[in-house]
């Protein structure tokens, strides 16, 4: 009798023993527990730590409650100015309402999935190639608004959804190149002509200054001879200014006040005057002179021979 009642304490604990094995459950931390009962959803929210369930009739669905990172796979578009892209993005969710992602989503995980796939596919498609190069942010956050439409019904709430990556084809990617070396040619030579302009506008304030003390202009060529031979240069090259040729040029041509006082009026010796050249006149008829009578005719007279 006793051994009969020893083999039933010792049964009746074994089976307590595998019950409480199989009803005691442990929820950790970061997440929490959903109990169906019969198939049926139980109001109340398993905390984290101990719990216990009836075995054979409850289910316990433990829920991660973390922030979920989910690389979003490249996708390919086409943007609204007609280029190819490959675009890849990441999102961060995480479940705020355990009993929603359990019951009204079969697997939230693949569907945030799904819908970040489309809504990225969608958002190439609305978008210009320097939105989606420069202006991110705008289309992260128009990414956010797509995907958290539909997650909110999931118990998903969406944290942050980033675009990681633009591929473009080698053909773009090469016009690009030239476009961004012209803009920096055209840049560098706005600069350099800003640059020739303010230099020239100071070189033109120096030359007035030196303009009006010429001393000045000799003390920069010296400065300019002695930065030349700081170099150690075998050939010295000495600017000449022109100013100093012209300088020398009016020291040697005297003034003409002193050339006059100096030379006096000139007395020239007096040259002879050579008697005037008659040119031959043609012998001209002189004309007779009026009579009233009839005219005499002059006959010459002979000759006289001796």
């Amino acid at each position: 009798m006793v051994q009969e009642l020893v083999v039933v304490a010792v049964a009746a604990a074994s089976a307590g023993a595998v019950y409480v094995a199989m009803a005691a459950k442990i929820v950790k931390q970061y997440e929490r527990g959903i109990v169906l009962r019969l198939g049926r959803l139980r109001n109340e929210v398993r905390g984290p730590g101990f719990t216990m369930v009836v075995p054979g009739i409850d289910r316990l669905r433990k829920v991660n409650m973390q922030i979920v990172t989910m690389p979003v796979p490249a996708q390919d578009g086409i943007t609204r100015d007609n280029v190819t892209v490959r675009v890849d993005a990441v999102i961060y969710f995480k479940v705020v309402d355990p009993a929603s992602a359990i019951v009204q989503v079969e697997d939230y995980r693949f569907a945030v999935s799904q819908m970040a796939q489309t809504s990225l596919r969608s958002i190439i498609g609305k978008s210009d190639l320097d939105d989606l190069l420069s202006n991110r942010e705008k289309l992260n956050q128009g990414l956010e608004l797509m995907i958290d439409s539909p997650a909110v019904g999931w118990g998903v709430q969406i944290d942050r959804v980033e675009i990681k990556d633009v591929s473009l084809p080698e053909t773009m990617k090469r016009s690009m190149a030239r476009q961004a070396e012209a803009d920096r040619e055209r840049r560098a030579r706005v600069i350099n002509a800003d640059a020739e302009l303010q230099a020239s506008k100071k070189l033109a304030e120096a030359a007035a200054e030196m303009s009006a003390q010429p001393a000045a202009l000799q003390l920069r060529l010296l400065q300019t001879v002695v930065a030349v031979a700081a170099e150690k240069n075998s050939t010295l090259v000495l600017p000449f200014p022109v100013e100093l040729l012209r300088f020398l040029e009016r020291a040697q041509q005297p003034a003409p006040a002193q050339q006059e006082v100096r030379s006096g009026p000139s007395q020239q010796p007096p040259q002879k005057s050579s008697p005037p050249q008659q040119q031959p006149q043609e012998q001209q008829p002189s004309p007779a002179p009026p009579s009233s009578g009839p005219a005499r005719v002059m006959r010459p007279k002979p000759l006289a021979r001796h």
